[in-house]
């Protein structure tokens, strides 16, 4: 069979509007490590604050969120323009310093726990969790659970545009509403 020029046609055109719609749809997030993010935040003239998403290898929401969540364009542009982004496993093995305190893994059960990621999801171990820090590295809130792109982007302009600041969450998820 010979394959006509439309048809060859048609099928690049095809195959490349499939191609850049993907690539539109994704986006690559840059994640740091926490020591990469604490330098940036007490180094850069202007600091972000920074995002840390805890997670664990085995677990298949953390997953979901990676691929729908964080590959989000509008989600990824936001986050990079605002945050330090850092991914933290929860049950990661490498000591992490923290205002002048060690956080080492603990053995424990099967897998163990980072007494980090368990400072910073206040005692509750689940996956995922969100944190959301100042740009002091203080506290702002941990956020636990699968979050689509459109609440995920509304709970990170909460903290990002410093709109909790001013408002409570239940005036502003409202407001929305």
């Amino acid at each position: 069979m010979k394959i006509t020029r439309p048809i060859y046609k048609t099928t690049f055109l095809a195959f490349f509007i499939g191609f850049l719609t993907l690539s539109l749809s994704a986006q690559e997030v840059q994640w740091l490590t926490w020591d990469e993010a604490a330098t940036l935040a007490q180094t850069d003239k202007k600091p972000k604050k920074i995002f840390i998403d805890v997670y664990t290898d085995w677990c298949g929401w953390c997953k979901k969120m990676d691929k729908d969540t964080f590959q989000n364009a509008e989600v990824a542009a936001y986050m990079q323009e605002n945050f330090y982004m850092v991914k933290m496993d929860g049950e990661g093995k490498e000591p992490i310093e923290y205002k002048g305190k060690t956080f080492n893994f603990v053995p424990s059960g099967r897998r163990g726990y980072h007494e980090f990621a368990a400072a910073l999801m206040q005692g509750r171990m689940s996956y995922p969790t969100v944190i959301f820090l100042d740009e002091k590295l203080d506290m702002l809130s941990p956020v636990p659970g699968y979050q689509k792109p459109q609440p995920f982007l509304k709970i990170a302009k909460y903290f990002g545009d410093n709109i909790y600041k001013e408002k409570d969450w239940k005036s502003y998820d409202a407001q929305g509403k």
